[in-house]
């Protein structure tokens, strides 16, 4: 039996999740052993951490790493290399997983655009010179670049995206990981059959416990609508409710860590007449902020490396592993060359478990300043200016403004993490100097003029309505350590049972609550952004930080904290997720399934009445479930 086939057959053999899990976190270390995956270290008590008893990586070389000039933005496909034609079912007949029917395609989908992406194995990637080249995972698209470690798209509201996602991964590879993919776009406001629920993986032999049988691809079907789309019946939503970065990863159940760790990670940026992606952009309504090339997306991830300098992951472990490296962008200790004019960079925390608190500073450590415009995607009312730094847990993101054209010629700054972190429980406090992650290097002139700029307001908010806020119900989860995993409300995740339901068109206030000291969980709610409505530490209300004041889909719980944030439900049904987005807590249980339902309909009063024909889930007959 080779290792793989004996992780999946613990974790599929049985239908009680908590049996599974724990049969699957029982198998050794040596069942696993491959060179990319190194003997675990001994063993320590339940709740010891295990990550500092690691030796370190191996030393880097830094500054020798050039990342690209500019992203390049990946290229579309004609229509007519999408062969097989999609369709609003799954095409099962044609080598396509089995997933529910898209929903919203017959007023959508005749303006898609069409995008593939391959999940392959890249053999010989350099993180840094001083390492071996060594093989990663990535997504690919059907003109593969081999210097793009996470592939951007450009898309825009109004304009349907149609990817087609194949799962190439070696199904016979070594090391930690799983060859199945389930692909989530976080926090895309799309149907659940296109949001990579963790149970619906698949590979052209497996099929996950949410699907209906194995397949090659998957159609995503990407609306790029805003939410309130029914509701406002104008063919696009809630402009206010519109969000511009968002990232894909790997989001498959049990092994989301390992495959992300592997580099299956990518970026979404979704433009719309307010945030336009053109800085020249002559209509009133665009905001002219800073636009490609000249619009860097970067994505910060902690790993690990043996001593022979090959990447590391313990899966076994509950505790996972924190790196003590940061790769930028797949580089470790790179360089950006930009030229002298303003900058919108876009940081996001690509996991799985180290937080950051980022400080630009220059060669002496002089702190410098920047714009604060946009948290996890959503760009704030206003912008913030004059920050100094920036915190961001796992999966948050946020989008500054730095000014380069302060800078002479030939000036180097520094990106540094100033977050002190020894685990993967959490971060622990903010320290000077920090950790040199990211170097820029100020090394031209721009050809033309810089017309960006960043106005006093960006994108207004939807107003608190205080009645709906008061009618609202209350769901209460709690996030805690439990029998050496991470569980929500005292139990593990189970894929195939909701442990909510809600109805669409409604609004929730969901409590999320840390009633533990020593732990930090990023807890994300899949589906739709929330509004942080109070945030409770150690008993007392404390003020919301400015920035965390707009939208959001990743939401920080610290020791003893309870934050209320009011959740929409709109547009879609279906099965989505909430989860601890330090992955490694994600797969050993800390996540649970919710799911969407219409409205109950009325009884029909012509007992010989059909009622109209659905492929939406059917409601239960009682109402809203409790968390």
């Amino acid at each position: 039996m080779k290792p793989n086939d004996r992780t999946h057959r613990a974790r599929r053999s049985t239908t009680a999740p908590d049996d599974s899990r724990r049969s699957f976190l029982k198998l050794s270390a040596t069942a696993l052993a491959a060179p990319l995956l190194l003997p675990k270290p001994a063993s320590s008590a339940d709740d010891d951490a295990t990550s500092s008893q690691l030796p370190p990586s191996p030393a880097t070389t830094p500054w020798v790493e050039r990342l690209p000039d500019a992203i390049s933005p990946l290229p579309g496909v004609p229509a007519a290399a999408m062969n097989p034609s999609p369709t609003r079912e799954a095409n099962t007949a044609a080598g396509e997983a089995g997933r529910p029917a898209h929903q919203h395609w017959g007023e959508l989908y005749q303006n898609a655009e069409y995008y593939a992406l391959r999940a392959v194995e890249r053999r010989n990637w350099v993180f840094n010179p001083a390492l071996p080249p060594q093989p990663v995972w990535v997504y690919e698209g059907a003109t593969p670049d081999p210097a793009t470690f996470a592939p951007t798209v450009f898309a825009r509201y109004g304009h349907p995206v149609l990817c087609r996602i194949f799962n190439e991964l070696p199904a016979e590879h070594v090391g930690f990981g799983t060859p199945e993919i389930s692909t989530h776009l976080h926090n895309l406001h799309c149907g659940s059959e296109s949001d990579g629920f963790p149970g619906d993986y698949y590979s052209a032999d497996k099929a996950g416990p949410t699907l209906t049988q194995p397949g090659a691809f998957k159609d995503h079907f990407y609306p790029n609508i805003c939410a309130g789309y029914e509701q406002m019946q104008n063919g696009y939503g809630d402009e206010r409710e519109a969000l511009g970065f968002l990232f894909y990863h790997d989001h498959t159940l049990d092994f989301t860590a390992p495959n992300l760790y592997r580099g299956l990670i990518g970026f979404y940026l979704l433009y719309d007449h307010i945030d336009s992606g053109n800085e020249q952009d002559p209509s009133s309504s665009a905001l002219r902020l800073p636009s490609h090339p000249y619009d860097y997306p970067l994505v910060f991830a902690d790993r690990r490396f043996s001593a022979d300098g090959l990447l590391y992951y313990d899966q076994i472990n509950p505790e996972g592993v924190l790196g003590d490296k940061v790769a930028v962008n797949g580089k470790i200790e790179p360089v950006l060359h930009v030229a002298a004019r303003k900058y919108r960079l876009r940081l996001l925390n690509g996991g799985p478990s180290r937080f950051y608190a980022f400080f630009l500073v220059s060669a002496s450590n002089v702190v410098q300043r920047f714009t604060y415009i946009a948290n996890d995607g959503n760009l704030l009312p206003a912008p913030l200016l004059n920050q100094t730094s920036v915190t961001l847990g796992v999966a948050e993101r946020a989008d500054i403004v730095v000014d380069f054209s302060r800078y002479p010629i030939g000036t180097e700054l520094y990106l540094v993490n100033r977050m002190i972190q020894e685990d993967t429980r959490g971060p622990k406090d903010i320290k000077a100097p920090g950790s040199r992650v990211l170097k820029f290097k100020v090394d031209r002139y721009p050809p033309a003029h810089d017309l960006s700029r960043v106005p006093a307001t960006l994108r207004p908010l939807p107003p608190l309505d205080p009645a709906e806020i008061a009618a609202a119900p209350v769901r209460r989860w709690v996030f805690e350590r439990r029998n050496g995993m991470w569980a929500i409300n005292g139990a593990f995740v189970d894929v195939n049972k909701p442990a909510a339901v809600v109805v669409k068109g409604s609004a929730e206030i969901w409590e999320l609550v840390s009633p533990q000291d020593g732990w930090s969980h990023p807890i994300h709610i899949h589906f739709e952004e929330g509004r942080i409505l109070s945030k409770i530490v150690n008993g007392v209300e404390v003020p919301i930080p400015l920035h965390e004041r707009g939208r959001k889909d990743v939401y920080t719980l610290g020791a003893f904290t309870t934050l209320r944030v009011l959740l929409h439900f709109r547009d879609y049904v279906g099965k989505y997720v909430m989860h601890c987005h330090n992955l490694i807590h994600e797969d050993h249980a800390m996540m649970v399934r919710w799911d969407i339902v219409d409205p109950v309909a009325p009884e029909p009063t012509d007992p010989d009445a059909d009622a109209p024909p659905t492929d939406e889930p059917t409601p239960p007959k009682r109402g809203k479930g409790r968390g």
